[in-house]
Formats: C-alpha cells, structure tokens, sequence
C-alpha cells in the first residue's frame, strides 16, 4: 500500500522569530501553545473506536506545532541580537519543553494511540506509530503517578540547566592582545583584518576566524598557547557547578527508568542500541588507527625538535601548527596557498551550483522577507516548479550569537501540508566587514557544506506523509552521515576547479596544488581520528560513571590518559565549553559512527566515476535524503548501497596514503 500524494504544502513564516518585542513574540508563542493544547483536547474528548482520522492525525499535527514551538525559540535564543529576545526565547523554549515533557507522560494519550489498527496502513505509518509509542515508552509514561511526576521534574530541570550550560558558553567569547610582530606566520588577509588599536595591541578571540588560522599558522609559541588556554577555558569556572548538576540529573532520571545510566538510556532508540556497543565501536576505532597516529605522532615531534631541540612531548597548543608545517615541508603543501582562492561569496555559489547540478533542485533568493538581523539571506529552494521549502543564512559572527556551526529546522515540513524551512547558523569571514576579502580556510569551506548538507537534508524530507517520519524523526546516530559525505565534493578536483578561483586573478585553483592538498590531508588524518574517540569517550565516561560527587576535570584527564597521544593542557577544563555534552550528551560517538556509514555511502559515487554526474546523486537523494525517517535508517542504507554497510571503505580511508 503506497501512501497518498497529496499537494504542494503552503509556506508558512517561522512567525515566532520576526517578533519586532518580547511581548509581541510571547504573544505570538502564547497563542501556539494553546493551539496545542486545543488540539490535545480534542484527542482525548474523541469518542469510539480509535482511527488514523480521529487520532493520528490530529496528534500530528500537535507533534509538529510542538516540535516548532521548541525550534524556533531555541533558534532565536541562539542568534537573536536582542537580549531581551534571546531571554524571552529561553524562556518559551523551557515553557515548550514542558509542555512536551507533559505530553510524553500523558497515558491516556499514549492509550489512544496503542488502541489504533495501522495493520493495514503503509509500512512508512506503521513505522511512524512504532516510534511515537516507542518514544511514550522511553518517556515513563506506563511509569506509576509518583514516578511520571518526578520524571517530569527532572526533564523541566534538565532543560533549563542545559539552557544555562549553552548560554555561558555562547557569551563567554575571550580575546589575547598581541603586538604586530606576534603574528608571524598569519597568512596577509588576517593581518590586514586585524590592525593595532589606538594602544598599539591586536585583539585576537576565541570564535572561529580568529582562532583557527592562530592555532594553524602562528610561529610564536606563546601566542598559540594563550589563546589555546583561552580558548578551552571558555564558561569556566561558571560551568562547572552547572555541568555538574546536569550530569546528576541525568543521571537521576536515568535510574528512575530502570537504566543503569544515562548512557544506555540515550542509546536505546539510536542504531547502535547501548552504551557498550558504543564503548566497543570506539576501541574499534581507536584500534585501527592508533598505528598510524603513532607514526604521525612521531613525525610531528621529529618537526617540532629542530625548533625546540630535546623536546620530549607535544603540547596540546601545538597540534595544528606542527601538522601545517609537516605538511607544508614534507608533504609540499601550505594551507595558507588555498585560502586566496576560498573567497566567501565564490564559495556560497559554488556550493549552491554543485548542489543544484547534483541533486537537481533551484535556489531563488527572496528579498522583503522578515529576518532577525540584516546579515541574514533568504532562499527558496525549487525541483522545476515546484517550490520544496525556505531556508535562511546566518552566516558571520557577531556579539552574543551562538559562536559554532549547526544546521536548525525551523518549520516542519509534511506532504500536502506545509514547506519545511530550516536555517544555517555558523561564523565565517564577513565579506561586508570592510577589512578586504572574505577569504576562508580549508576547513572552513568543509564546513559550510557541512551544515548545508544537513540543511538540505531537512528540507528534501519535507515530502513525507507524517512529521514523526520528517527529518527530526531520523536516528541521531545516522544525521551526520549525509552532512559528511557532502564535504567529499570539496575535496575533488573537478569540483573544487569550478568555484576554487583566485580572488585577485581569477586563475582556477590548479590540479597540481588539489593533488597536494590531499596527500597532505592524508597525514595526520588518523591522529585527527583519535580526537574525536577522545570526546566521544569523554561523553560517554561522564554519562556511564555514578554522578555523585565527579570531578568532571578528573575525568576529562582520565579520557586523555586512554588517547595519550592527545596532550591534556593542564590547568584548563574543555568540559565547560563542549556544547556537545548538553545537546549530545553521551552521544558524540555518532561522528564516528556517522563518518563510517558516510564512507561506505560515498563509495557508491567513487565507482561511478565524476563527483558531478547526477544520475547517483539523484539516486540517492530519493533514497536517502527525501525518505527522511520512513524507514530505519540502517533499510535506507541498504536500500542505497544494494548491501548492509560495512567498516571497509572507512578503514581503506584511513590508512590511504592520499
């Protein structure tokens, strides 16, 4: 049984984020919220037998009001330059969240839906159904009364200690001064960016444009380690009572569900099922490439010896300058020599056109549109004439704005009803900023495609029938998946040649120096690895061990004393400022785990030949990207690859020479 197409769905604005007033927009998230609650009633006043029309339907169309409701004042909470906004965002967030934590514990919502017969409905309902009364489940809601309500305590209490952990990192944005000769090493168009002030000082800070090209290129050790020291003390000491406390509460609820700790709680409804699985995937890892990291380890020393002759160890400041300067000396590359021909605007385009030429889809620029600043640009995304959603650019860094990258869906999108819109906030290099060209590192064009990658993903599975099969439905152990396989397009020659143009001579990025920027990249690739098993296993050691009385600094040195070869800076506390351990919990396993299944998908578009033929990105996107969560993500890969996944093309990845 197939499930019906119904019409083109109606773009609606993400009204709660064009707010001109806290009172207008918490009239605005007023007026929603009690929208859902009249839908809840009607749910629970139905009468007689329970049916797909009297019940699922109207639940979700509470599930995806609520779903917005949660979005969208998060979002503005984020990126909002209003204070007073951002505080009144927090605050409905939490308000929302509540309302949510309500609805998971209300049994006789979760008794009408167990009484519907989807027996003869399509496996894509069935599926949906399946999670909705998996996630009532996972909730307590067949708990006893004491437990939902202290379950519900301990949600509402979490939420807001999450909150109060993400703000203190967001505003804690530190600087170094430095003198003009300290930045020897910066490539010109930082220097020209960063001129001394009226007392003779530079001020270099912690967010993304200044603190990556430090970290790579600076020649003065003393500069790299202050604002490394900085840079992982940020929301410290704050955070680390408030770190504490979220961890316990975890922990708490945990326990209260019968789980022996947050991290097997967490893991029950992703693809690898426990916290052991995942323990176990990340020694796999680790395994695999601990070899070649050593060896990688080893050469970086040997570099860093003819400048501090008799150096024993590797400090934490010198990862990134030493790997630049092996690759530049020993491997004949510079990083510094791709930045010209990564200017901004040349880089949005050539994503939008390598996209558009892939996946078959449009992108129209709006104007007139409402935005929450006037950085922001609006776009339509089209399949021919079909217009397939909204989404929103936020894209350079400024005072109090959320200071990483991340991808944020905005509106829920279903078939016939309603266009998903999402929206990309990250930190790069403003062109407007009036300090020359916009010029971007490496890195950061990886992750531009990155998080539109995830965009784009949110907006193609705005076509399903029910919101929980939409793009927020997907495991959370497969979301990055798509979003890494898109960063393999920045690393092909034939792609990178049709965007990658010199910023003063308009000379196409050549073969030759592509060619050399992936034997480099391939050093220190294993050791880049072994980082992220370091903070996946600090998530989980944080989220496995008994919460009462945890030195969360011990621990962070215990996870560093399982990954030696990463050096813990002593006297800083990165747990204060890993984001990841609010939203991701004990989760950041899901990188890795992603990063395997993306290597394996990718293989698919390295047997066909040209990164830009559509016939296999087509292919995909109807597969994968446009299903959403129709089916379990592990279907969805096998229904692409014609196989179950496999670790191979991860490990061949791993150890290629480039």
């Amino acid at each position: 049984m197939s499930e019906p197409q119904p019409g083109p769905g109606r773009l609606s604005s993400p009204k709660l984020l064009f707010a001109k007033t806290p009172t207008e927009f918490n009239g605005r998230f007023q007026s929603d919220l009690a929208k859902c609650r009249s839908v809840l009633k009607k749910i629970l006043k139905t009468q007689g037998p329970r049916t797909i029309e009297n019940t699922l339907e109207p639940f979700d169309e509470l599930s995806r009001r609520l779903e917005e409701l949660l979005s969208q004042p998060k979002f503005l909470f984020d990126v909002h330059p209003d204070t007073a906004m951002r505080q009144a965002g927090d605050e409905a967030y939490q308000e929302a969240d509540r309302f949510a934590t309500e609805l998971s514990l209300n049994r006789d919502v979760y008794d009408a839906l167990a009484a519907l017969d989807v027996s003869g409905e399509t496996s894509a309902t069935r599926f949906a159904v399946k999670k909705i009364l998996r996630d009532f489940h996972l909730a307590g809601v067949d708990r006893d009364d004491a437990t939902r309500a202290r379950v519900k305590a301990l949600r509402d209490e979490i939420t807001a200690i999450g909150q109060e952990f993400d703000k203190a990192i967001r505003e804690d944005v530190r600087s170094i001064h430095v003198g003009p000769a300290d930045l020897e090493g910066l490539p010109d168009d930082f220097v020209k960016a960063h001129p001394p002030g009226d007392d003779g000082t530079i001020a270099i800070t912690t967010n993304y444009p200044d603190s990556v090209p430090v970290f790579r290129y600076a020649r003065k050790d003393s500069v790299r380690h202050d604002l490394m020291e900085e840079y992982l003390n940020r929301a410290h000491p704050a955070n680390l009572e408030v770190l504490a406390r979220l961890i316990a509460k975890r922990d708490e609820l945990a326990r209260l569900l019968d789980y022996d700790h947050f991290a097997d709680y967490i893991t029950a409804d992703k693809m690898i099922g426990t916290a052991a699985a995942a323990q176990a995937f990340v020694s796999k890892v680790a395994t695999v490439a601990e070899p070649r990291a050593q060896g990688d380890v080893e050469e970086l020393l040997a570099r860093k010896r003819q400048d501090v002759p008799g150096a024993q160890a590797l400090e934490r400041w010198d990862l990134n300058y030493y790997t630049e300067l092996v690759r530049a000396e020993s491997y004949a590359f510079d990083a510094k020599r791709l930045r010209p021909y990564f200017e901004f605007r040349k880089v949005l385009d050539g994503l939008f056109g390598i996209t558009s030429r892939m996946f078959g889809v449009r992108y129209r620029r709006i104007s007139g549109t409402p935005v929450w600043h006037l950085s922001v640009e609006v776009y339509d995304l089209y399949r021919g004439r079909q217009r397939l959603g909204r989404f929103y650019l936020d894209l350079h860094p400024r005072k109090d704005k959320y200071t990483h990258a991340a991808a944020a869906g905005l509106v829920v999108g279903t078939a016939g009803r309603r266009l998903p819109q999402a929206a990309l906030m990250c930190n790069f290099p403003d062109p407007e900023a009036g300090h020359g060209p916009a010029l971007m590192d490496f890195s950061e064009v990886e992750t531009l495609f990155h998080e539109f990658g995830h965009l784009l993903h949110g907006l193609l599975s705005g076509g399903v029938r029910w919101a929980r099969n939409a793009f927020g439905g997907i495991e959370w152990d497969f979301i990055e998946a798509p979003s890494q396989m898109l960063e393999e397009w920045v690393r092909d020659p034939e792609v990178l040649r049709t965007f990658a143009v010199h910023h003063e001579t308009g000379e196409p990025v050549s073969a030759d120096l592509i060619a050399q920027m992936r034997r480099a990249e391939a050093f220190g690739r294993a050791y880049e690895v072994q980082r992220q098993l370091l903070y996946a296993t600090l998530s989980l050691l944080y989220y496995t061990r008994d919460a009462a009385n945890m030195d969360t600094t011990a621990v962070l040195r215990e996870a560093h004393s399982r990954f030696p070869l990463i050096p813990h800076f002593e006297g800083t506390h990165f747990q204060c400022n890993f984001g990841h351990l609010n939203g991701y919990s004990a989760i950041y396993y899901t990188y890795m785990w992603s990063l395997v299944i993306a290597k394996d998908l990718f293989s698919r578009f390295r047997a066909a030949g040209s990164l830009l033929d559509p016939a296999e990105a087509e292919r995909y996107r109807d597969l994968i990207l446009g299903r959403g969560s129709e089916k379990p993500a592990a279907e969805l890969i096998r229904d692409f690859l014609g196989r179950e996944m496999q670790f191979g093309p991860f490990e061949t990845w791993l150890r290629e020479a480039g």
